[in-house]
């Protein structure tokens, strides 16, 4: 391979590998001003990592347990939401991120996600116990975050925790290598 060759090989890498964090940050803005998270994001996230993921070089064994934990996690997750913990587009974009983390940072990615999802219930907490300012008072979103019962868009959490774990997650590291 001529060193120009490699250089755009090496470019290709990275900018892929962008793809994930861009697709959590939308997910989390949307789940922000909207209280949803639309299946396109989930499904584009998945797609995007079947394309990703060989031109990278992961190995089919790595592939195949990055499957594994999405299907696990995919599961886990409709369960989780036929018992009314967590939401469904919660459920799918946490399933989507784990097909993106792997295994083997999987269990650090839910945990800090968790940790990220402990501070912004905090912060809704404190939200909803305060007046807001008068600029918000117009903001549809920032009126329905406002009202005491409403739900909590834990996509930021996910998104936080997922931009957190990402850049160390081995498959990261062997491409940024």
């Amino acid at each position: 391979m001529t060193p120009e060759l490699v250089r755009v090989v090496v470019v290709l890498e990275y900018s892929l590998l962008l793809v994930f964090p861009a697709a959590m940050a939308l997910a989390a803005m949307l789940d922000l001003f909207t209280m949803t998270i639309p299946n396109r994001i989930s499904l584009f996230l998945v797609g995007s990592f079947l394309f990703v993921a060989p031109l990278t070089g992961m190995s089919w064994e790595q592939f195949g347990v990055h499957l594994l934990v999405f299907v696990c996690v995919l599961v886990f997750g409709f369960a989780l939401f036929a018992f009314g913990i967590v939401g469904g587009g919660d459920a799918k974009l946490l399933a989507a991120a784990a097909l993106w983390i792997g295994y083997s940072d999987f269990f650090v990615y839910v945990t800090t996600a968790a940790i990220f999802g402990a501070v912004l219930s905090l912060v809704m907490i404190a939200y909803r116990t305060i007046l807001p300012p008068s600029w918000l008072l117009t903001q549809d979103w920032a009126m329905r975050l406002h009202r005491k019962g409403e739900g909590v868009p834990y996509g930021i959490a996910l998104c936080c925790g997922a931009l957190w774990v990402f850049p160390s997650t081995g498959w990261f590291l062997s491409v940024a290598v």
